[in-house]
């Protein structure tokens, strides 16, 4: 029997469920959206929309409070990473930190990056500042991992995303709606000019 025993359990012991959960969460609010299986997307939500809620308070108790439930690790350290192929240093979510922000040693320890815990609080629990709740949506990828063949999705911050960027890349879907708009609008221009034009040209032949 499920006695005082609440949300998902997903196959695992508590402590590994705990760490799963708590390295989700950093990647979302580092990156703006994961790539991850639907009963794992079900059962971070609620925990990083919670996380959101506490960091909108900006207070050192809150501060304190986020230190206890995620890890304040380094972020964005890939940017200045040598090892890290250039067409893979970019982000179409945050604005990234410039090199010079992050430091390594001659040993190639990382030295100096953003952290995470200012990070979201100064960057992400600001775009939710007048709201209420909802930060995080998912949406079905229509692919399966392979193995056991579950569904994959991708767990996105509610803001900044221009569509579903499936393929990792820069999405297009807006450029391309403006441009179809500028192209119908140029087109009824030209319609619209025709039937002046030819009324011109009726009065002129008239009038000779």
């Amino acid at each position: 029997m499920r006695h005082k025993i609440s949300g998902k359990q997903l196959c695992v012991k508590e402590d590994h469920r705990r760490a799963m959960l708590r390295n989700l969460a950093a990647g979302l609010f580092e990156h703006g959206q994961i790539e991850t299986t639907l009963a794992k997307a079900k059962a971070v939500q609620p925990f990083v929309e919670k996380l959101i809620t506490i960091a909108k308070r900006r207070s050192l108790s809150s501060r304190r409070l986020l230190r206890s439930r995620i890890n304040d690790r380094a972020i964005h350290a890939w940017v200045a990473d040598p090892n890290v192929k250039e067409d893979r240093k970019r982000s179409d979510f945050w604005d990234l930190p410039k090199e010079s922000d992050i430091e390594f040693n001659r040993y190639g320890e990382l030295r100096k990056a953003p952290r995470l815990i200012e990070h979201l609080m100064s960057k992400v629990a600001p775009m939710y500042a007048d709201r209420a709740g909802g930060y995080t949506r998912i949406v079905k990828l229509g692919k399966h991992r392979l193995g056991d063949a579950t569904d994959l999705v991708l767990l996105q911050l509610v803001g900044k995303e221009s569509g579903s960027n499936v393929s990792g890349r820069r999405s297009t879907r807006r450029a391309t709606a403006d441009r179809r708009t500028a192209f119908a609008a140029k087109v009824r221009k030209g319609f619209a000019a025709k039937p002046a034009a030819s009324a011109a040209a009726a009065s002129e032949e008239s009038g000779t």
